[in-house]
């Protein structure tokens, strides 16, 4: 049996303030091998600035700027998360939900056009909007 001790015992995390946690079984059980990169990154993102009930309200522009994504990959990983049950989403708040009793493996299917994310997509719609005002 291997015995742990801290390499930095000065350093050992303590939980000031907020905290955020995600289940050991998000790893054990192959939520994390299902998620893609960007979508990976989303859910972390929303685990980490989500409140006691898992909700947030960040917008997708500071989503993405913090994220460092375009709002397209944004809106994927945000479609494939929903999908995949990890999240809800009314358009303006975030859940990140308990986990389900196993992962959702989704099927690849075709990606959405760029026309078809501009039409559906309320950050898109919004994007369109400043940059045709900005001109």
């Amino acid at each position: 049996m291997i015995t742990k001790k801290p390499l930095y015992p000065q350093r050992v995390r303590k939980i000031n303030g907020s905290f955020a946690f995600i289940e050991h079984r998000f790893l054990r059980h192959g939520f994390w091998q299902e998620l893609s990169h960007h979508e990976l990154l989303l859910y972390i993102f929303l685990v980490l600035v989500a409140d006691r009930k898992g909700l947030s309200y960040y917008s997708y522009d500071k989503i993405c700027i913090l994220l460092r994504i375009s709002v397209d990959e944004y809106i994927l990983a945000r479609d494939a998360l929903i999908e995949k049950d990890l999240i809800g989403f009314d358009g303006y708040l975030f859940q990140v939900l308990s986990l389900p009793d196993k992962p959702l493996t989704i099927g690849s299917k075709p990606l959405r056009s760029q026309q078809e994310i501009q039409q559906k997509d309320p950050a898109t719609i919004s994007q369109i909007i400043k940059e045709a005002f900005s001109k």
